[in-house]
């Protein structure tokens, strides 16, 4: 069998979707979100971007189950509707689908209803139609226009309600007006403002409307969500790795030594701080597919690869609604947002030195390091509690932004102090432990298998994601 009739022949098996609708309501922006890319299409803020039929698969794993057709906008609704008109009225006999049909086929190229004949012939073609509808927007009679059209190919229809945040109002008059048009299958799908709910129903829809693909799509469904889940897991997981680092992470200081020497090793742990947080960032931009060059375009507070916003300037800690006195009095002689302890066993110098003799090998290997620090003077330099909370406040803002930001959205991210964050239960608890625990900072068989460890992990993600991973 030739490309060609295998080509067809996997058009015949797969369902086909064409997305339409009037210019410039969000129809690429839709396949964008479902791809999880922003290298689909193109998306401008003028009308009429899409000019030919673009295509792009949907799979289960290396299974695909369904293609999507991004159609050019409906320029002209009133003009194509008259035309038909003319067309029904002069051949009689002919029935809906087939005057769209004849439409098609009779319309040269450079016609003034040229982009209106793509669209068209992509409907014909199709299984189901996805009308996307920008409830920004007035309920004009073109729209009226275009439904009334689209439903003379008797295929389908599933309106989309794009844009839909903060909007509830022209949402509920668009709902109204559909069912005046006795159209009552429509759905959500927010293209910036992104759920995978929205995205599940959608899929549910169409297992409604054309049964003979009720298992691929289920296939699909079940396969989305795993995926989906997967992916906030591991954001949630990398923004465990981050806390666990930076407060298992400690420099030396010596009581006998220069103020510059001490000065230096709080510098180096508050660049430890700074590079730690954009690793995170980057990883979690990467995780849920959004590239530098998304960044940079998107406008999200980050500036040639560094946040805009140090979590060491002036008054963060303060935005934050934390204590800005008692933590870093601490550190008041190594800087801002340090701690200084001794042995990191939080059990003082003297208690430390009493632990020698009655210390077992065990206890030994794992404190010894520390044990001897006491020994010798030697104190340690600790990211604050403060620090670290702000850290974790402000994973969890951005990881709950990527986590419902759709591969459509243009407009500027904005990760700053929150009043909804939530630190998890037990929160000292688990700063107490990680410092206790430096060894923790590297990830380890010995380390992700140790109980305390997950223990630690589990209240981190699971506060993350809401208590529900």
């Amino acid at each position: 069998m030739n490309s060609n009739a295998t080509s067809s022949a996997e058009n015949r098996r797969l369902l086909n979707v064409a997305v339409v609708g009037h210019t410039n309501t969000g129809k690429t922006s839709l396949i964008r979100t479902m791809l999880r890319s922003t290298e689909f299409g193109a998306i401008e803020d003028g009308a009429g971007t899409t000019r030919h039929v673009e295509q792009a698969t949907i799979s289960a794993g290396d299974e695909p189950i369904l293609y999507l057709h991004d159609t050019p906008g409906l320029e002209d609704s009133n003009a194509l509707y008259l035309h038909l008109q003319n067309i029904s009225k002069s051949s009689k006999s002919l029935s809906a689908s087939a005057v769209l049909a004849e439409f098609v086929a009779s319309t040269p190229v450079d016609d003034l209803l040229e982009q209106e004949a793509k669209v068209i012939r992509q409907v014909l073609r199709s299984d189901i139609l996805l009308y996307i509808i920008d409830v920004r927007e007035p309920v004009l009679e073109k729209y009226r226009y275009e439904l009334e059209i689209l439903s003379k190919a008797s295929k389908p229809i599933i309106p989309v309600f794009n844009f839909i945040a903060d909007h509830q109002q022209e949402l509920t008059r668009w709902r109204e007006q559909l069912a005046a048009f006795n159209i009552h299958t429509a759905l959500e799908f927010d293209t910036v403002a992104f759920t995978f709910e929205a995205e599940k129903r959608l899929y549910q829809k169409m297992q409604t409307l054309v049964e003979s693909h009720y298992q691929p799509l289920q296939k699909l469904i079940d396969y989305r969500a795993d995926v989906w889940k997967q992916l906030c897991l591991s954001g949630a997981k990398r923004v465990a790795e981050l806390i666990v680092s930076v407060a298992c992470h400690r420099e030396s200081k010596n009581s006998n030594l220069e103020k510059v020497t001490n000065a230096l090793a709080a510098n180096r742990i508050q660049e430890f701080v700074r590079k730690a947080e954009q690793h995170c960032l980057n990883d979690l931009l990467s995780i849920f597919n959004f590239s530098e060059k998304d960044v940079a375009i998107q406008k999200i507070p980050v500036s040639n690869g560094q946040w805009q916003l140090d979590i060491f300037a002036p008054g963060i800690i303060k935005a934050y609604g934390l204590d800005i006195g008692s933590n870093a009095a601490k550190g008041a002689a190594a800087g801002a947002g340090i701690d200084l302890m001794v042995g990191g066993l939080s059990l003082g110098a003297a208690s430390a030195l009493g632990a020698i003799a009655g210390a077992g090998w065990s206890t030994f290997r794992r404190y010894g390091k520390e044990i001897k620090a006491a020994v010798q003077g030697t104190q340690w330099l600790c990211a604050d509690e403060n620090t670290l909370q702000v850290l974790y406040l402000r994973q969890q803002e951005l990881l709950e932004k990527l986590m419902h930001r759709g591969h459509a959205a243009v407009h500027a991210v904005e990760v700053a102090a929150s009043d909804k964050g939530k630190l998890p239960d037990k929160w000292v608890e688990i700063i107490t432990i990680l410092r206790q625990n430096p060894v923790w900072q590297e990830s380890s068989v010995s380390r992700n298998n140790n109980k305390q460890y997950q223990e630690i992990e589990a209240r981190l993600v699971d506060t993350l994601l809401g208590g529900d991973n």
